[in-house]
């Protein structure tokens, strides 16, 4: 039995998805706290429907901050459970700066309710949380970026050029945003209780997650939302760095399989893996645009916005080499050119 916190969300629901296919019991924790984050645009209602008509799936809608009720279901199933999957959060920069409270009581208090459900009820169960690459903060901007003509790109002859960046990176003295200390606390948590209490859990600090199962939003879910609002003909507005800036991108069905991997082979001690799309899959938001509008053949409507959001990156590019080496069966799938036909079909045909 494998329990899915966010079992709505994107990699949430893709996680239901994988193993209600390989018929495994799945329990399902998520209250769509997205539609109060997003409104009804970033609602995950219609996946929840979806998933409940699997025999394998029981969905409870529960807020993670609830200690009590997270207690009585853990303890209810505590022989059954296998695996714990977190991906419930409140995912944005700019929301988090609106209900600082909400935002780390979601993030942080909410992973520590599992976490200690699950060192209680299930101590042999495997803990896997979905962590982010903002826990870096903005120190990669203090990396030698250049300027091209449609993204911001390292020096050639730069460590993390070809490879991108790997977990040595300093988590120190740089803006986070609040969303990004909240996330940091949370992975710290989930580290210290593998540590601590030598434990099966690891972070995953993914990048760019993407997928056509995305219910992407203004203030989340770049791809997804970037999508919707060129295929619906919508405005779309790019905070700074004059659209430049550069994310890799990995799809969800990507992201399940590794958290996969790591369950098939756990390992205690809290471990840690940068998870994302690579160069291959990289680009920025001008060079996205264009690829979007030649595949769809619409024309977008942008605006570039001067401020852009505080603690973002200027450049990402994710190293998976530590997570390849401890689980060299894993690799990535789907490429971006993939990932984005997928996801224009899938909103050209709702």
């Amino acid at each position: 039995m494998i329990l899915v916190t966010g079992s709505t969300g994107l990699i949430g629901s893709a996680t239901c998805e994988y193993y209600i296919g390989k018929r495994n019991d799945v329990l399902g924790i998520d209250n769509d706290l997205r539609s109060y984050f997003f409104g009804p645009v970033g609602s995950n209602k219609w996946k929840e429907k979806k998933l409940k008509r699997s025999k394998y799936y029981k969905h409870f809608s529960l807020d993670i901050r609830n200690k009590t009720k997270i207690n009585e279901i853990f303890q209810k199933y505590r022989k059954k459970i296998k695996a714990i999957i977190h991906t419930a959060a409140q995912p944005s920069h700019d929301w988090a700066a609106k209900e600082p409270f909400t935002d780390f009581e979601v993030n942080a208090n909410g992973t520590l309710n599992l976490l200690e459900a699950f060192r209680y009820y299930c101590p042999d169960a495997t803990f896997v949380f979905t962590s982010t690459n903002k826990v870096y903060g903005d120190r990669p901007n203090f990396l030698p970026i250049i300027e091209k003509k449609f993204r911001y790109e390292l020096k050639k002859n730069h460590k993390y050029f070809n490879k991108g960046i790997d977990e040595r990176m300093s988590l120190d003295q740089t803006t986070h945003s609040l969303f990004g200390v909240s996330k940091l606390s949370s992975d710290l948590l989930v580290q210290e209780y593998g540590r601590y209490f030598n434990l099966k859990t690891v972070s995953f600090r993914g990048g760019c997650l993407t997928g056509e199962n995305h219910s992407g939003a203004r203030l989340h879910g770049f791809l997804s939302f970037l999508i919707k609002s060129i295929v619906h003909k919508k405005k779309y507005f790019i905070f700074g760095y004059k659209g430049k800036q550069v994310r890799d991108n990995i799809h969800s069905a990507d992201v399940v399989n590794a958290f996969d991997a790591f369950i098939k082979k756990p390992k205690r001690g809290g471990k840690v893996y940068n998870l994302g799309g690579g160069r291959q899959n990289s680009c920025s938001i001008l060079e996205a645009i264009n690829i979007i509008e030649n595949l769809s053949n619409i024309k977008s409507n942008l605006k570039i916005l001067k401020q852009n959001r505080i603690g973002d990156h200027k450049w990402w590019i994710t190293d998976n080499s530590k997570f390849k080496k401890d689980y060299p069966t894993w690799k990535i799938k789907i490429s971006l050119q993939e990932s984005l036909e997928e996801m224009i079909n899938f909103e050209l045909n709702k």
